[in-house]
């Protein structure tokens, strides 16, 4: 039995997604050397740290991981290239269960210790990784753990400093990540007591900021298996591509993780993988990179009913008897406070897509001033699905006063976002690290994919406001 295996994830941002290709970016040496052989191009392609890499790994399966991909390095670092000529449909690779680092090979005092206090297995795989790379050479995954990144190339937003924090606070990337630290904290407090307790010579004063590299290495490489999830040696060092339909599967019948091509390959070309189809915001967190285009940018807004409003507490009331039930649309009602998802709207003219819904349903609520109103809206939830002012209001001012609260919202968005843009393209500094002009053109990325979502609503919900008030 096949099962598909997504990439972990940290954080959910409610992202629905597919990508802009990275393989436009991407320089290939290769295609331009026509006249070398296929022997020639793979030995080209290859990296020559890992020539002994495959060997191993393959000594730990016990049978061959590949005959098709080589290990090289790209302009993203290392990556997998085709070393002979792959057909769409082509099995690529092969990674049975027994080569892949689970929870599982925790000591099993630690792994029960955790089980009972962490929330998810990414912390187990974690903490496991931090007892791996203790151990240096003594570790049986050392050939693995020594070819994962370094700390200084990880640019996960968890590892950025306040300065370069500062580049997206108009983002609600800011807050997740303020979120996530203050999370991995409290984990590693519960792994470095496990620690102590039950492993009290492994690691001598293991350190927050090496909780936090190993947790970004399995958040960013592990993928999801009926066992939880696994870091599957080799597959992870396949580089992500939108456009790409490959994905790893998991075979339970055959104790394998494997996958096939969606396209051609020639010698030496980079083989691709799907990560998943994730916002710049989602890849910013989860996986420490953006793309200048990201067709599945979409915008986390905030809106809450005032404490000043003097209907508070039955528009407060109302949202906990009434709530949203639609598959399609996962943003629900919860609080005074809550968060919405937008997605880029294409048309002005079209039908609004990318506006949750439930968010025009929440400007509704809000834009209410008795308490007729917020009953007659109650009978009307009833007298349907149960949801909350899911209908138009039948008179149009009422209607264009609780989309104006969107556009006014959304309206300072665009010009915190505007703010936000350019202070970094007047930042340009010739003795910036390197470090600091990856993650200045990632905050870019982010705040451009963002004012692109935030004014296509604005588009769409002015066009909306001109149609109710010059309709007869």
């Amino acid at each position: 039995m096949l099962l598909s295996v997504p990439k972990v994830k940290l954080l959910v941002f409610q992202q629905r997604r597919t990508f802009i290709s990275s393989l436009a970016k991407c320089i290939s040496f290769f295609n331009a050397q026509s006249s070398l052989t296929e022997s020639q191009v793979a030995q080209a392609a290859l990296d020559k740290d890992c020539i002994d890499f495959l060997p191993w790994l393959e000594q730990i399966a016990g049978t061959k991981i590949t005959n098709k991909l080589s290990i090289g390095k790209s302009v993203y670092g290392r990556a997998l290239f085709a070393s002979k000529v792959i057909h769409a449909g082509d099995c690529i690779l092969e990674v049975p269960f027994n080569a892949q680092i689970t929870p599982d090979e925790l000591p099993r005092d630690i792994r029960v210790s955790l089980t009972d206090q962490l929330g998810n297995n990414i912390g187990k795989l974690a903490a496991l990784l931090m007892i791996e790379m203790n151990m240096g050479q003594n570790s049986r995954w050392f050939p693995y753990i020594s070819r994962l990144p370094q700390l200084s190339d990880m640019h996960s937003t968890i590892f950025w400093d306040e300065n370069e924090l500062s580049m997206i606070r108009c983002s609600a990337v800011h807050k997740e990540t303020v979120k996530q630290k203050a999370r991995l904290e409290k984990e590693f407090s519960l792994v470095a007591q496990a620690f102590k307790e039950h492993l009290p010579n492994a690691i001598e004063r293991p350190a927050l900021e090496n909780f936090m590299y190993a947790y970004a290495l399995v958040g960013s490489r592990a993928w999801e298996t009926s066992k939880g999830i696994s870091l599957i040696p080799f597959a992870d060092f396949m580089n992500h591509d939108g456009l790409s339909a490959s994905i790893v599967l998991s075979d339970e019948d055959n104790q394998l993780s494997e996958v096939s091509a969606d396209r051609d390959y020639g010698p030496g070309d980079e083989v691709f993988i799907r990560y998943g189809e994730f916002s710049n915001a989602t890849l910013m967190l989860d996986f420490g990179f953006t793309l200048p285009y990201n067709a599945h940018d979409e915008v986390q807004i905030q809106m809450n009913i005032g404490n000043d409003d003097p209907l508070r507490n039955m528009k407060l009331g109302l949202l906990q008897t009434h709530y949203t039930r639609s598959v399609k649309d996962i943003n629900i009602f919860h609080s005074s406070c809550d968060t919405f998802t937008i997605k880029e709207v294409k048309s002005a003219t079209g039908k609004g897509k990318g506006i949750p819904q439930s968010l025009r349903a929440f400007a509704r609520l809000l834009s209410c001033t008795s308490p007729q109103e917020l009953t007659d809206l109650s009978k009307e939830a009833e007298q349907n699905d149960g949801r909350l002012a899911r209908l138009p209001f039948q008179d149009r001012t009422r209607e264009l006063e609780a989309h104006k609260i969107i556009l006014s919202h959304i309206n300072r968005l665009i010009e915190d976002h505007s703010v936000c843009i350019k202070e970094l393209e007047a930042s340009n500094c010739r003795f910036e690290s390197q470090r600091f002009i990856v993650r200045r053109q990632m905050s870019r990325d982010l705040l451009f994919g963002e004012l692109r979502v935030l004014r296509s609503a604005a588009e769409w919900l002015n066009h909306y406001c001109i149609n109710l008030f010059s309709a007869p």
